[in-house]
C-alpha cells in the first residue's frame, strides 16, 4: 500500500522572499539566463507577476520608455522619439490655448455681470483701491 502525501497549497507574499533572493532572480533574468516564467518554475514563485514587479522595482530596464538604460539609441530612434514628443507637446499646447481662451471669455462675462449688478442695485461691488497698489 502506498501512502499519498497531500501537498498543501501555501500562500506566499512578497514579504516571504529576501531582498538578496529577489536581486539574484532579477540579475539572472537581466543576464538572459532565465525568463520570468522559467524563474517562477525554477524557484517555486507562485506568480510571474511577482517576478515582473521585482524587475520593475530592482531591474535596469526603463519601463516607461521600454528601453534598457545601457542601450544607446540610434539617430533614427531618437528622431522618432522626439517627433512623438513634439506631437504630444502640440496637443498639450492646443488644449492649454483652448483653456486660456475659455478663461478669458469667462473673465469678460464675469466683469459684465458685475457691471450689470452695480447698475441694477446701485451698489459698488468692486473694491475701489487707490492707484499705486
Amino acid at each position: 500500500m502506498e501512502k499519498h502525501e497531500e501537498t498543501r497549497y501555501v500562500k506566499r507574499t512578497q514579504k516571504d522572499y529576501t531582498m538578496s533572493f529577489k536581486l539574484q532572480i532579477v540579475q539572472e533574468i537581466e543576464r538572459g539566463q532565465l525568463t520570468s516564467t522559467e524563474a517562477t518554475k525554477k524557484y517555486g514563485i507562485q506568480c510571474r507577476k511577482t517576478v515582473v514587479q521585482w524587475l520593475r522595482k530592482f531591474g535596469n530596464f526603463d519601463w516607461e520608455n521600454q528601453i534598457p538604460f545601457n542601450m544607446t539609441k540610434s539617430p533614427e530612434q531618437r528622431i522618432m522619439e522626439l517627433e512623438a514628443k513634439v506631437k504630444l507637446l502640440e496637443k498639450q499646447k492646443s488644449f492649454l490655448e483652448q483653456q486660456a481662451f475659455v478663461a478669458d471669455k469667462k473673465a469678460i462675462i464675469f466683469d459684465m455681470m458685475i457691471d450689470i449688478a452695480e447698475e441694477e442695485y446701485k451698489i459698488d461691488i468692486r473694491k475701489n483701491s487707490p492707484p499705486g497698489q
